[in-house]
């Protein structure tokens, strides 16, 4: 999290008549994890999530061109090769190159955090941003998403998966023409249509007959050995002197990139003479005097451990604790974990020898560093640890140090420390399902399970993880079949809460009777506010809007008197708004949504004070204050889009519709349009609830009746194609109706209209000058210019005056040709 995110503090926050400054929508703050190949940032734009690539690339060049042209004649290519040989790089590099060609982008999906194949599909949705709160079948969700795509997915380290994964890419090769897969894994998928290449090692020169001087760098693995040479020391050249032991120790690696990049890591701390040496040592050994070179999986395992043996003997104790980790991990987590209680100091130089050793990867994550561990050095470092009998002892320590991270999050989800909190447990979601799966695995951890279930379920509503935190409630319930007790009774309302909210409001109303029967705590203030907030939302989804103001206020009342609780007092103060919406009683409505905004505003909540806007601005609008209640969305947009909620986003948009209907049924028929897209990747009870008030029929039939059914359809379309970040910028780039009439296409000349159509399809700058061939710098006068001709402020504007032109023109649908 940003530093600016640290100032919203209790005297700072906003009332609804003074929006609070907050960064515009496409500001850094809703970035999210850090560079590398296992933390892409999360976006939610068209052009996917590629990260950029910490080091240069090197070679590959007929590898490249060989896989694009396999993936332009296949929608399915996998690389395989073993652990180190640099299939991930090169996956990487293609879908860099090819993601132009792609409109809805290119999407890395790293896989190798993950060991549960029931969480695959959900791991590839939430990349794409798809947090749908359905009971219905992941797949199915994912592939009615990406069944009109045009995507690149990046399918990256399947080979401990490859059952889930090989499912997954049949389905949606079958069910969604316009998407294809970039696949990494050690073995083929199997299946059907598949193209299949193996990355070979890099080309390396002959030993005993090492070109010149000038023609060594033109062999891939010496031109990567020579690159990190000098990263490592940036004096380092090739000379007369070390070029045969350059060569040599290239060979000696059979080109293999992992091992390369280790050996020239060492020239921190001895010469590639030496470094050649103790390589020869090893070789010897590894081929017991014989001419006959072992094979590369063999030289892979041998380098990695000269590396080892290289090490002091704290760093390959470290090295080897390291791997109880998931996935990355922050510094105070190995401290706490893998360091020595008598020595907890040395740890940080300890982890920055081995980032100096190409062991660990350093990572920026945010304000944050981050660390993590090739699969390959893990698996080699993990047997080490096995043999010291350290593991189950450190597999303690991970769970306990998690199980108290999850209480103090879960106890600080709603203060100026939420958005650190989401952001965290984010990126540590890895490490939570390990934790989670440990303590299943064992029978005396079960209550642990269910503790630490219970307090990642803020988590997963605040974020929308509804399924997952469904699966793992689940899950700890079902460990403890035929108990009883008070965190048994809270894992079963809270798991009777997910299932009304993926619209399973029968399951979740017998599941409530059976908490009922376990809470023999009457006095439990904290009980009783759980159990109001769940018998509120229950009876909002079941249309009983009476009983759940009734439910609620018995929620806010226990919460009230009991600490811990501001969670329930919150989330209630937001269910019994939208219950007075739903009741038509905007006085009501308003009182609920500022009582909220005055407490959760001083706690330093972002995300449900963006998702009760909708109900101030309602109550405005249903008072006549327009402006005012405007303001109000305007203002709970930002504090959604800080808080990467498109759950809230979508509330704001959806009333701002309705708001709009009257003032401009254009503008309120894309901005259903927008909700509508937002609606279908999040779905639920409560997307449901929304469009099945009356003010949405309302406004949807206002401008059907202005606009006319074609017209309205077309800008239905427009913001149903909007990403969330276009939506963001449509709703404030709404300008009133221009009382001129509106510039004719001839005003425009030829180039300006391809990039005025190029600018509605969404392309930045960047974007249209590779696709027109023309330098940036153009492609921007070229849109200067387009603004000023139009008298225009926005690319939005343009978009929408193109959408009308082609109304104009052409105003007969069928004999009208598609635009995205």
């Amino acid at each position: 999290m940003n530093d600016e995110s640290n100032r919203a503090g209790p005297a700072g926050r906003p009332t609804e008549l003074t929006p609070m400054p907050v960064p515009p929508p496409d500001a850094k703050a809703r970035s999210g994890g850090g560079s590398g190949n296992s933390m892409p940032v999360r976006g939610r734009g068209r052009t996917g999530n590629l990260p950029v690539e910490l080091t240069s690339f090197v070679g590959r060049r007929h590898e490249v061109g060989e896989t694009k042209k396999m993936l332009s004649a296949s929608r399915l290519v996998t690389l395989t090769g073993i652990g180190g040989v640099g299939k991930t790089r090169l996956a990487l590099r293609v879908a860099t190159d090819s993601q132009r060609a792609f409109t809805d982008g290119a999407w890395l999906i790293e896989l190798s955090e993950l060991s549960d194949p029931e969480l695959v599909t959900g791991v590839v949705s939430d990349v794409l941003g798809l947090r749908n709160h359905t009971v219905d079948a992941p797949l199915v969700l994912l592939t009615d998403h990406l069944a009109d795509k045009d995507v690149l997915l990046v399918l990256d380290n399947c080979e401990h998966l490859l059952e889930s994964v090989a499912a997954l890419a049949a389905t949606v090769l079958r069910t969604c023409p316009g998407v294809r897969i970039l696949a990494t894994s050690r073995e083929p998928l199997r299946v059907r249509g598949e193209a299949v290449t193996r990355v070979p090692p890099m080309q390396t020169p002959d030993p005993d007959h090492a070109p010149s001087l000038r023609g060594l760098p033109g062999y891939e693995s010496v031109a990567l050995f020579l690159q990190r040479a000098v990263a490592a020391v940036p004096t380092f050249e090739l000379t007369e002197d070390n070029q045969v032991a350059v060569a040599q120790v290239c060979a000696r690696l059979d080109g293999l990139p992992l091992p390369i990049e280790l050996a020239a890591a060492r020239l921190r701390v001895m010469s590639v003479h030496q470094i050649l040496d103790r390589l020869t040592d090893r070789y010897r050994l590894l081929t017991g005097g014989s001419r006959a070179a072992p094979d590369r999986q063999k030289t892979l395992r041998w380098s990695i451990g000269w590396s080892y043996e290289l090490c002091t003997p704290q760093e390959q104790r470290l090295w080897a604790r390291l791997t109880v980790f998931a996935c990355s991990f922050e510094l105070d987590a190995a401290e706490a974990i893998c360091g020595d209680d008598d020595r907890g100091g040395d740890l940080l130089d300890v982890v920055s020898a081995l980032v100096d050793k190409s062991i660990l990867i350093r990572e920026e994550a945010g304000d944050v560093v981050r660390y993590r561990m090739l699969d390959i050095l893990k698996e080699y470092a993990q047997e080490k640890l096995q043999l010291t009998g350290e593991y189950p002892n450190l597999r303690r320590r991970f769970q306990d140090w998690y199980q108290e991270l999850i209480t103090r999050a879960a106890a600080d989800i709603i203060s100026p420390r939420q958005l650190h909190w989401l952001d965290l447990l984010d990126r540590e979601q890895p490490n939570l399902r390990a934790a989670l799966h440990f303590a299943l695995s064992e029978p005396d951890e079960a209550d642990a399970g269910l503790r630490m279930a219970v307090g990642l379920s803020p988590f997963w509503l605040s974020r929308g993880y509804v399924r997952e935190g469904r699966l793992w409630l689940d899950r700890v319930l079902a460990a403890h079949v035929g108990e009883s007790g008070a965190d048994l009774a809270k894992a079963l309302y809270l798991v009777s809460l997910f299932a009304g909210v993926q619209g399973d409001v029968a399951e979740g109303v017998g599941l409530l009777a059976r908490a009922d029967s376990l809470e023999d705590r009457p006095g439990d203030t904290s009980m009783r506010a759980l159990r109001g907030f769940v018998r509120g939302f229950l009876a909002l989804y079941n249309s009983d809007s009476v009983s759940a103001v009734m439910y609620f206020d018995e929620a806010i009342g226990a919460a009230q008197e009991s600490e811990g609780a501001d969670f329930f007092h919150v989330v209630s103060l937001l269910g019994k708004g939208l219950s007075y919406v739903s009741l038509g009683d905007a006085s009501k409505a308003r009182v609920c949504h500022a009582e909220m905004l005055a407490l959760a505003g001083a706690l330093g909540d972002f995300v449900y004070c963006g998702r009760s806007a909708m109900i101030g601005a309602w109550a405005w609008w249903c008072d006549g204050d327009r402006t005012r209640a405007r303001a109000v969305i305007e203002e709970g947009i930002r504090l959604s889009t800080r808080a990467d909620d498109s759950f809230g986003i979508g509330c704001s948009l959806e009333a701002l519709a309705w708001i709009e209907a009257d003032h401009d049924p254009g503008c309120a028929a894309v901005l259903l349009g927008a909700a509508a897209a937002i609606w279908r990747n999040v779905g639920g009870t409560m997307a449901n609830y929304l469009t099945g008030l009356s003010y949405h029929s309302d406004c949807e039939q206002h401008a059907r009746r202005v606009l006319g059914d074609r017209q309205f359809e077309e800008k239905y379309q427009h913001g149903s194609a909007f990403s969330v970040d276009n939506a963001v910028g449509y709703a404030f780039d709404i300008q009133p109706a221009p009382a001129k009439k509106s510039p004719e296409v001839g005003t425009l000349s030829r180039r300006e209209r391809q990039v005025a159509e190029l600018v509605a399809e969404g392309l930045t700058n960047r974007a249209i000058a590779a696709k027109l061939v023309i330098s940036q710098r153009t492609a921007q006068g070229h849109v200067e210019r387009i603004l000023s001709k139009l008298g225009y402020t926005s690319r939005t504007q343009i978009a929408t005056w193109l959408v009308e032109q082609r109304h104009q023109q052409n105003p007969d649908p069928e004999t009208r040709t598609h635009h995205s």
